[in-house]
């Protein structure tokens, strides 16, 4: 029992640690376009962010968390040691991709790592061909329609906002329009880095709450109020410490931002991921990255279209195709050492 709880405790940290590793590889989502248009300085922007992100855990519920936590992969086929090969293979890729400056999902990076380690695991108590046996098809299918949808989402919401602003400011100049936005832009990065905290948060909420199912510390798949509290400090803890790569891909290198472009995709992006999180049952796990490029492309193309800078988009999409196979990948392979070294695992 001694053994079991250590173990709990090793993998609870090293989940909190991608959580961490999420809020600074994320922060652009939240404070990219408020830092580009010279609203707030770095400092203060991933400030005012950690801080929603944190107060997610108060505002916003736990749909989230429990489609990743048990919707994704049988539970019968996870163990603890499962978990932690998934969060390694999320951790892995979320350090590549920043290291690259390329904002991917950290979302999409723990469901494929949680995935390939679970696959493993079946593979190696059952044969490589019942390595699917793991999958819960509907949760991934929901995944996969949302890999598509959300950037489409937020890059429509985005130009709507945008034709919506121009015409309630028909007549207004552009210097008269942004100085009303620089401080509208503080209520959109705040509603930003909420969504963020609540959509991004729970997916590392889902994995330790099915941490303490597989350990026996839980019965049920509830989400404990002590685990929603940890998780929102570590991605808050994660945003101060900024991730200014990805920061400068998204707020300048994508498209240029004024603060009226900036608040119309913050507020699209925080919509749809709060809406999606919220009021779709059950909640699909959108990608906060996805959400908030396709919206930042939709303000940038509706000026015109060679406003945005289209190899890189494709870059990131890309790396956005890659990211579920690659943390898949290094999570199978993380379970496979455990087993090398540990065969009784």
């Amino acid at each position: 029992m001694e053994t079991n709880l250590v173990l709990t405790t090793v993998i609870i940290l090293i989940a909190l640690t991608f959580d961490f590793i999420n809020g600074f590889h994320d922060a652009a989502n939240s404070i990219a376009t408020v830092v580009s248009t010279r609203v707030l300085t770095p400092l203060k922007a991933v400030a005012w962010a950690a801080m929603w992100n944190f107060a997610a855990a108060f505002l916003l519920g736990t749909g989230v968390a429990k489609t990743v936590g048990s919707g994704m992969v049988h539970l019968e086929y996870v163990t603890p040691i499962v978990i932690l090969a998934g969060v390694l293979g999320a951790i892995t890729w979320d350090l590549i991709t920043w290291w690259l400056g390329l904002p991917t999902s950290s979302s999409h990076a723990l469901m494929g790592g949680y995935a390939g380690a679970a696959m493993a695991h079946v593979a190696h108590s059952r044969g490589l061909l019942h390595s699917f046996d793991a999958i819960i098809a509907s949760g991934w299918i929901l995944t996969m329609i949302f890999i598509v949808m959300a950037p489409l989402l937020g890059m429509g919401l985005a130009i709507l906002l945008m034709i919506l602003v121009y015409r309630l400011f028909h007549g207004f100049s552009p210097q008269k329009m942004d100085r009303y936005f620089r401080r509208l832009q503080l209520l959109s990065s705040a509603a930003l880095s909420l969504s963020h905290g609540t959509g991004d948060a729970q997916k590392t909420m889902g994995i330790i709450t099915a941490v303490l199912v597989t350990a026996k510390y839980q019965t049920k798949f509830e989400v404990p109020t002590w685990v929603m509290l940890a998780a929102c400090t570590a991605i808050a803890l994660g945003t101060l410490s900024g991730g200014w790569r990805i920061v400068y891909t998204m707020g300048a290198r994508l498209t240029k931002l004024k603060p009226r472009t900036g608040f119309c995709a913050e507020t699209a992006a925080a919509i749809v991921i709060i809406f999606t999180a919220n009021f779709m049952h059950p909640a699909p796990p959108v990608s906060t990255t996805h959400v908030t490029a396709g919206a930042i492309m939709g303000v940038g193309s509706i000026q015109r279209i060679k406003a945005v800078r289209w190899g890189v988009a494709k870059n990131i999409v890309w790396a956005w195709v890659v990211t579920i196979p690659a943390s898949a990948a290094v999570g199978w392979l993380s379970l496979n050492v455990f087993h090398f070294f540990f065969p009784g695992v």
